[in-house]
């Protein structure tokens, strides 16, 4: 079973990231417009900053957006339409409501079956990429 608690190539584990992330919603439900506003919610020495909150955004809803068809099965995510939705944010809301994750309630053990459940079904890593699944350059041919 992979180490699903841990994202590769990256410092933060699973928790931290949807932590910051849901973090993040709740200040854009407050009226804040950018990632500024979730780096400053963090504990501040964790030393996130604004771009890396919008990274790992974009990370959160590749990987959701990649998984959507396998964890259909085992989840109603009926409801969300990811053609429908614009806005990274709100992509990834979608995805937290139907996965029960919110900053107020005990999220933690609800994320990690999800991220056990997809990591099992498939064997890799819902968030990231592993070192197998990354491209490689091309070769160059030398004359």
């Amino acid at each position: 079973m992979l180490p699903t608690q841990l994202i590769p190539y990256h410092q933060y584990t699973a928790n931290a990231v949807i932590g910051a992330l849901l973090l993040g919603l709740e200040c854009r439900r407050s009226g804040q417009k950018g990632y500024h506003g979730a780096a400053l919610a963090v504990d501040p020495e964790s030393r996130i900053s604004p771009w890396l909150i919008a990274t790992w955004l974009s990370m959160v809803v590749v990987g959701f957006r990649r998984a959507h068809a396998l964890l259909s099965g085992f989840y109603n995510l009926a409801e969300i339409h990811i053609e429908h939705i614009t806005g990274a944010w709100e992509r990834a809301a979608g995805y937290f409501t139907h996965l029960h994750c919110r900053s107020q309630t005990r999220w933690g053990p609800g994320l990690q079956g999800f991220l056990n459940r997809y990591s099992l079904s498939c064997r890799l890593f819902l968030l990231g990429s592993a070192s197998q699944g990354r491209r490689q350059p091309a070769a160059t041919i030398r004359p």
